[in-house]
């Protein structure tokens, strides 16, 4: 044994001696950077897909000649001078300094005069503005005097404002109520906290579940699967917290695609996700299926009901087929859930939820070593609004039971009406088959863009979709009144789109067309930066 060691070595100092001892001593270094590189590559192409990565290194190539980059951003500036529609201009006589003197009082009629400004939103907004009327009476007045009362308390301070602490932990537990807290499936340990918004819960429901897996099964490459009609806070916390983001395609009924996400998921899978509904098209993602494949796989479930937290329940009691979508699915690890929608609180009050206290602990952020002091934070503010968690209290407590059953029957009757009066236009089709109060359409004949376009000029704001090309309006209790009004004019604006087909002067349907058919996805994150970078 020893001899053919001995042999072994005299060989191989023999071969190498050919070599300069330096080459040597680099091979193995470049060999490292070499292997690097292709598995970068490689992991790439397996993201991306051929086609992408190919157009990516081609523009990427492109861009380094100068007069190529200088054409590329010029075309660019145009794109974001034409979203803005006239904003820069508006932004010159902004102020840019604090008065010499103080304005007192007169403050609020320069106030109400700039209010006047803003875009007529009454009844022809998807989405947007929840609560029926205008915001100086009825439930408007109510959450506006709660908030006001309790415009200087901030829940930071848990030993002065004990008035908001109470209201905040109510919220969630009324909230958890409607969503399977009382269910014995639940575990009875149902938790959470009120955020600023979905997307701060959600957010937080993703670092929960990273740190959460981290402890449990020792994860330090996180990632985490979402169907492509998932929020867009899903994005960007990713970004935030370095995970890697797995997006995969809806099926044929626009709903999450379980086999497809399977085949996705691998050692370092922390989170799947599920919606009740998508934002996109209104459709409830399959949550019980997406629950067992959590469970047997030992990771983590979000479900987002920031649209449907406050309807669902709420549609299931009036007879509507709702599937199950909360606590009540074992796997569903964590919920979030917007109060400022469908609960009609004021806005920035939403509700992260999860089935435990030993997963929502990772949500905390406790600092020890502090000169400040200890010092130890539920969310992703320090200091939070009581104003805003007094306002989400008063809303739930003014409307009860009765008067949310009321309203959802109110929303979800005016939605089929519209569903219904969509299928009568020839020329469009609903997208999937809605389950609750948002109705997503599209066209084969038509620019649906383009009715878009028409829409705005009548005053609607709606939503422009892609993936396919299609419009959706979330419907509110500002649109009950406003059904027929909106069928007529979609109905007209599909009828001039179609007899005189062609964009219109100032619309947006060349952007939005030129956008969905890009293959260079960089290209449109860039101007989508670009225009954010001068529009705030």
């Amino acid at each position: 044994m020893a001899s053919a060691v001995l042999r072994l070595r005299a060989s191989a100092n023999s071969f190498l001696s050919q070599y300069e001892p330096l080459a040597l001593l680099l091979a193995p270094l470049l060999a490292v950077l070499v292997a690097r590189a292709v598995r970068s590559f490689v992991g790439i192409l397996h993201e991306r897909g051929l086609k992408a990565t190919f157009i990516g290194f081609f523009m990427s190539c492109a861009k380094l000649v100068p007069a190529v980059k200088s054409y590329i951003d010029a075309e660019k500036q145009k794109v974001v001078d034409q979203l803005q529609s006239g904003g820069q201009s508006k932004r010159k006589s902004w102020r840019t300094e604090l008065p010499r003197s103080g304005m007192g009082n007169g403050v609020i009629d320069m106030m109400k005069e700039e209010k006047r400004n803003d875009a007529v939103w009454q009844g022809k907004c998807s989405g947007t503005v929840y609560i029926r009327g205008s915001e100086c009476e009825g439930h408007f007045s109510l959450i506006n005097e709660a908030c006001s009362m309790f415009a200087h308390t901030n829940p930071l301070h848990l030993d002065v404002f004990h008035s908001v602490v109470r209201f905040e932990a109510e919220v969630v537990a009324m909230t958890a109520a409607l969503l399977g807290s009382k269910e014995k499936v639940s575990g009875g340990q149902i938790c959470g906290n009120m955020t600023s918004g979905g997307t701060e819960s959600i957010l937080l429901a993703v670092k929960t579940s990273r740190d959460y897996m981290r402890a449990k099964k020792g994860i330090t490459s996180p990632e985490m699967i979402i169907p492509e009609s998932a929020h867009s806070a899903y994005d960007k916390a990713a970004q935030y917290f370095n995970i890697k983001l797995w997006r995969v395609p809806v099926n044929k009924e626009f709903r999450a695609d379980v086999k497809a996400i399977k085949r996705h998921i691998n050692r370092n899978t922390i989170l799947i996700i599920g919606s009740a509904p998508g934002f996109p098209h209104g459709i409830i993602d399959p949550i019980e299926e997406l629950g067992e494949l959590a469970s047997s796989f030992n990771i983590c479930l979000h479900v987002d009901l920031c649209l449907g937290g406050f309807v669902l329940p709420f549609a299931r009691k009036l007879g509507y087929p709702v599937p199950p979508f909360d606590f009540s699915v074992e796997g569903v690890t964590s919920i979030s859930v917007d109060v400022h929608k469908y609960g009609l609180a004021p806005k920035g009050t939403s509700v992260v939820l999860y089935r435990n206290h030993d997963i929502r602990k990772h949500q905390f952020v406790a600092v020890t070593e502090w000169s400040g002091g200890l010092y130890v934070s539920p969310t992703m503010a320090g200091s939070r609004p009581g104003g805003l968690i007094a306002g989400a209290w008063a809303a739930m407590m003014s409307l009860g039971e009765e008067g949310y059953l009321e309203n959802t029957k109110e929303i979800m009757e005016a939605s089929k009406k519209i569903e219904r009066g969509i299928k009568e236009i020839p020329e469009i089709f609903i997208i999937g088959r809605p389950d609750m109060t948002l109705v997503a359409f599209g066209s084969d004949v038509i620019d649906i863009f383009e009715v878009n376009d028409i829409m705005s000029s009548k005053g609607w704001h709606l939503n422009a979709l892609q993936r396919p090309n299609s419009l959706h309006i979330c419907v509110t209790l500002q649109h009950v009144p406003m059904v027929e009004d909106f069928l007529k004019d979609l109905k007209e604006s599909v009828n001039t789109v179609k007899e005189n087909p062609g964009p219109i002067s100032g619309g947006k349907a060349p952007i939005y067309g030129a956008a969905g058919k890009m293959p260079d996805r960089g290209m449109v994150q860039e101007l989508l930066v670009s225009f954010m970078d001068s529009a705030c």
